[in-house]
């Protein structure tokens, strides 16, 4: 295996286990419910301390990165998330318990702008290789309850610090696999040439709208999928694997698709297709609804890792400002969707809620429409 083979698949396996303690909060939350009687609001609070804070403080670790290459910050960054998360069963004390998941949401949001310039540079501008990169993540999130789940049914909230285990070799071994490539990440102009606001305020619309979908439909999919056909909870939990599963092999799918036509157009394509996929899991009948959900994963996720390299691009000279805003920022605002469909859901029903989010792909389509290549990785 060649060195940048090498490297790749270590950035992939890093990113994976960096976002596993993204994946895992939610799983660790029904355990401190349980263990010490958290109330809803106390509960929620847990979450806002992994996601908002590290969405926030993402791009501020971007800008930084932007000033000063900082290689380091990628093993350093993915030990911080999983320290925050061995440390957060450990006191009774619900400050203590807040502060250790917040200091996991740091450790996530420092890892990913910098070890996003690490592989695209790793990656040698290469579709395919940012895909895997993005696959990474998007495993590494679906992973989180996985190891959480059946290490706390287990020992309790005492063994929480076994759960920073992958964290620490991790972290170990990017440190090692990656020291050859920190001298060539030293450059901060990594590609010189003019920042274009206007093309990146208009892919973050894109995003932004993308990951309102994505939230809305992991939120509600399951209680929504278990209605229409029936079979209780499995049902509802198969509609989740058929929608992160297919959108994980479309991830990879993208970086193929844009190599052969260009992301822009890749892009517009998606989310044209994106608004019949989701106004056909609200309107088919039956268990046609698991085919329309196979699609909207195809036309969410094929764009996935085409946002973080354009976004790149249009930001030549803050690369890492525009890896913290693609991977943290806009992303996870588009949480603040959910709140919305539930509302709609609660004064008519569950099928408006899901028939509003119709709309959302008809933004990022329009938004994308006005969007234009960018010099690097044109094609």
């Amino acid at each position: 295996m060649s060195n940048s083979r090498r490297r790749m698949s270590v950035l992939v396996a890093g990113h994976a286990v960096n976002d596993l303690y993204q994946g895992a909060v939610p799983a660790v939350v029904p355990f401190l419910v349980a263990e010490r009687h958290y109330s809803y609001v106390a509960a929620a609070g847990i979450t806002v301390a992994a996601t908002l804070l590290s969405s926030v403080v993402q791009p501020l670790f971007g800008h930084l990165t932007d000033r000063r290459a900082m290689p380091w910050l990628v093993p350093v960054g993915m030990a911080v998330a999983g320290a925050g998360i061995g440390l957060s069963g450990l006191s009774e004390s619900y400050l203590f318990t807040w502060l250790a998941i917040a200091l996991s949401g740091l450790g996530v949001a420092a890892y990913h702008p910098e070890a996003a310039r690490l592989a695209r540079r790793v990656a040698q501008d290469n579709h395919v290789g940012m895909s895997w990169f993005s696959v990474g993540g998007n495993a590494g999130f679906a992973l989180g309850p996985v190891l959480v789940t059946p290490v706390l049914a287990f020992g309790g909230l005492a063994w929480t610090p076994l759960l920073a285990v992958p964290a620490v070799v991790g972290g170990t071994l990017t440190a090692l696999a990656l020291r050859g490539v920190h001298g060539a990440a030293a450059s901060v102009a990594d590609r010189p040439g003019r920042d274009d606001w206007g093309q990146f305020s208009r892919l973050t619309v894109v995003i932004v709208a993308r990951s309102m979908v994505t939230f809305g439909l992991g939120t509600f999919l399951a209680i929504w999928v278990t209605h229409r056909v029936g079979g209780g909870p499995v049902a509802g939990a198969a509609a989740l694997v058929v929608l992160f599963g297919a959108g994980a092999a479309s991830t990879l799918l993208g970086g193929v698709l844009a190599g052969r036509w260009g992301r822009v157009r890749v892009l517009q394509v998606s989310y044209a297709v994106a608004v019949p996929a989701v106004a056909g899991i609200a309107l088919v009948p039956g268990p046609l609804v698991y085919l329309m959900v196979a699609l909207t994963a195809v036309a969410l996720y094929v764009p996935f890792s085409l946002h973080v390299t354009l976004g790149q691009d249009y930001l030549p000279n803050r690369v890492g400002t525009a890896s913290g805003v693609t991977l943290g920022l806009a992303v996870s605002v588009g949480g603040l969707g959910s709140p919305v469909v539930g509302a709609i859901a609660g004064k008519w029903d569950l099928q408006w809620g899901l028939l509003s989010l119709v709309v959302l792909p008809v933004v990022a389509w329009a938004a994308a429409r006005g969007l234009r290549s960018p010099r690097s990785m044109r094609v």
